[in-house]
């Protein structure tokens, strides 16, 4: 049982754990953005993300110029000078005007009022509590550089230098407007088996919390063959491609690929078994009131359906041949009898 075993290492006193740095990143240019091995390595990645730098440059350029430049002694004297004279009803540009020895412009002199550095508030001006807080939106771009190695024509290219890999495909699906609880489903191109979980939101965290638990029950080892390489959209939740691929030890358990925006038919498989949740779930449920039980009793009563497909035989049944027992009863999934299989609303109502 050593394959399938990943605690051994820790017991033995001899074991010299592998080193997966890369020799490459020793010299100019340090990152592995123009490597041409970059999709297949298995080695610890640097990327050079312009995006991010410029995030990090910017939030280092904001912290430098936040808080009061002005001594305590300053302060207290310009303190005594204008909060009179705006309680009096000028303007702090007329007190600017009228008063030249104050070295500070129009605007800092209102970010002092406004951070309570000074005695006055902003209820004190008038005329600045008229104004509604202006909603900006964010001039962020979307860091379109997580795509690069990991584009469809990438995936294809890899299906056809590897043949043999198993392919996931992995997907959302929402419940009605207001629900917050997602559903993240997982399916298996090679015997079209689906599993869902459900999601109290529809964020990245959620996403990677689902991946380490199973990576924690199956193992890296047990992980990495059964999720080889994972195929989804360019939704908000899979944008941290890092934290998917990356595992316990910072070990690289799969390999994260993106279809083209607006490109769901790239992935049929996953997209078409869909169908099947909305014959449970149809559009406009919510999902709020489940439990991961009620999810896996849907999918059970979905994998035990025969399928045209596959000859008559059942996606559970075919993933008994070819997944590992332990992904099987991880996934908690039960055969049906043909004849109380229920793909209606009627199966998880309460």
């Amino acid at each position: 049982m050593c394959r399938s075993c990943n605690h051994c290492n820790s017991h033995c006193e001899d074991f010299i754990p592998r080193s997966y740095h890369c020799s490459l990143l020793d010299k100019a240019p340090f990152v592995c953005n123009g490597c041409s091995k970059k999709n297949p390595c298995r080695l610890d990645k640097a990327y050079y993300r312009s995006s991010t730098a410029h995030r990090q440059y910017k939030t280092i350029l904001v912290e430098s110029r936040a808080g009061i430049n002005i001594s305590p002694a300053d302060l207290v004297a310009l303190d005594e000078l204008v909060t009179p004279l705006i309680l009096q009803g000028q303007s702090p540009y007329m007190i600017l005007r009228n008063h030249p020895e104050i070295a500070l412009s129009e605007k800092t002199l209102y970010n002092y009022i406004e951070s309570g550095a000074l005695s006055v508030k902003n209820i004190d001006l008038p005329k600045k509590v008229k104004y509604k807080v202006r909603s900006c939106s964010s001039s962020e771009a979307a860091d379109l550089t997580i795509y690069e190695g990991r584009t469809y024509k990438d995936y294809q290219a890899f299906l056809k230098e590897f043949p043999d890999t198993r392919v996931t495909e992995m997907d959302t699906v929402l419940g009605c407007e207001g629900s917050k609880k997602v559903l993240l489903t997982l399916h298996f191109d090679c015997c079209s088996l689906m599993m869902a979980y459900l999601l109290d939101s529809k964020e990245v965290c959620h996403v990677k919390a689902i991946f380490d638990s199973i990576e924690r029950s199956l193992g890296t080892f047990s992980f990495s063959s059964v999720f080889s390489l994972v195929l989804t959209d360019r939704g908000g939740e899979f944008r941290n491609p890092a934290a998917l691929e990356c595992g316990q030890e910072n070990l690289i358990r799969t390999s994260i690929y993106y279809c083209d925006p607006m490109c769901s038919w790239q992935k049929p498989h996953c997209e078409k078994n869909h169908e099947y949740i909305r014959k449970i779930c149809p559009k406009g449920t919510s999902f709020d009131d489940y439990s991961q039980e009620d999810i896996t009793l849907m999918m059970s009563h979905i994998n035990s359906s025969p399928r045209q497909s596959l000859g008559g035989m059942s996606p559970l049944k075919l993933a008994k041949l070819m997944l590992p027992s332990e992904v099987i009863d991880y996934f908690g999934l039960t055969e049906i009898p043909d004849d109380e299989i229920v793909l209606t609303p009627a199966l998880l109502q309460k």
